[in-house]
């Protein structure tokens, strides 16, 4: 491959972009610039090399043959560029650049959102994008960077790690309980109101709780955001499953059958392999698992259920 000096470090991180996203807009969103920016900067590093890197199609840019070899190239002059921005920035703060994360919306709401301060501070020149309307994101599009998922993809070239276990209960308002009929077992779970998910819509096996609960329990009323169901639970309209980390800033809510009635989910992070080893992917990463982790009780209810064992 005959090389031309006249391309710089900007044009191969258009370059690496543009090859692991395949479509130009998602590369304009990643580098904060337009559309028409990025098509010019491919068109002048593919001139100035005198090779075609990209396949142009109605789905997107492909790469050549050409242009596979030369990611590897391009990746290890990232990787160096980063590592000397990094020493010369004493710290990870060098790390730029934008990261959309998909994640469910307690999560994301209820747990992550109340860190971003501390991310920020700890990468300011790392901006977030936080989607939480999971079920249209697609990381094998590449429209999302990193997902927090509820099940591991069944496959496809994915890096998949379980972030943690955590812990739901069923929980109804101190309110609605003081005038309903008494719940001393599953069974007189039917002779109340349950809150849940609507059916059609559960994007996740993992949200399908109607049945751990009991196998002949029907939801009266039905929403697809866990936020509404929890006002839902709140205002006295009957029980609800919901996740302790959650429940647990609710005074106003009452746990039942917590010996008796406990189910278990998982939340994984996802990442695209070709994402996977990107530096500012791995920092976001990492703070997902060591905020979880800090929190492991709240998501495990260990305190509580340590404190009923006394």
């Amino acid at each position: 491959m005959s090389t031309n000096p006249n391309f710089t470090w900007d044009d191969l991180q258009y370059f690496l972009a543009v090859a692991r996203t395949g479509q130009l807009s998602t590369a304009a969103r990643h580098l904060r610039t337009s559309h028409a920016t990025v098509s010019r900067r491919i068109d002048r590093l593919e001139f100035s090399l005198k090779v075609k890197l990209f396949e142009r199609n109605p789905r997107g840019y492909v790469l050549t043959a050409i242009g596979q070899r030369f990611i590897e190239t391009a990746e290890k002059i990232e990787a160096e560029t980063e590592r000397l921005q990094a020493d010369v920035a004493a710290g990870t703060t060098a790390q730029r650049g934008v990261i959309r994360l998909s994640a469910p919306e307690g999560f994301a709401n209820f747990f992550f959102s109340h860190r971003l301060r501390e991310f920020q501070t700890q990468h300011p020149n790392i901006s977030l994008e936080l989607v939480t309307i999971q079920q249209i994101m697609s990381l094998s599009r590449k429209e999302a960077d990193l997902a927090v998922t509820l099940d591991p993809p069944k496959g496809g070239p994915y890096k998949t790690q379980k972030i943690s276990d955590y812990v739901l209960n069923v929980y109804a308002s101190r309110e609605y309980l003081a005038k309903a009929p008494p719940i001393t077992c599953r069974d007189d779970l039917l002779a109340h109101p349950f809150i849940g998910y609507i059916e059609d819509m559960i994007f996740a096996p993992g949200l399908d709780y109607m049945r751990d609960v009991h196998p002949s329990l029907k939801p009266h009323f039905q929403s697809s955001s866990i936020f509404a169901q929890l006002t839902a639970a709140k205002s006295g309209l009957g029980l609800c499953v919901l996740p302790h980390f959650i429940a647990r800033h609710q005074p106003d809510l009452q746990i039942l059958l917590p010996e008796e009635l406990t189910l278990t989910r998982n939340y994984w992070l996802v990442c695209h392999k070709d994402l996977s080893h990107v530096p500012r992917v791995r920092l976001v990463a990492d703070f997902i698992f060591s905020a979880v982790h800090t929190s492991q009780d709240v998501f495990l209810r260990k305190g509580e259920l340590m404190a009923n064992a006394r």
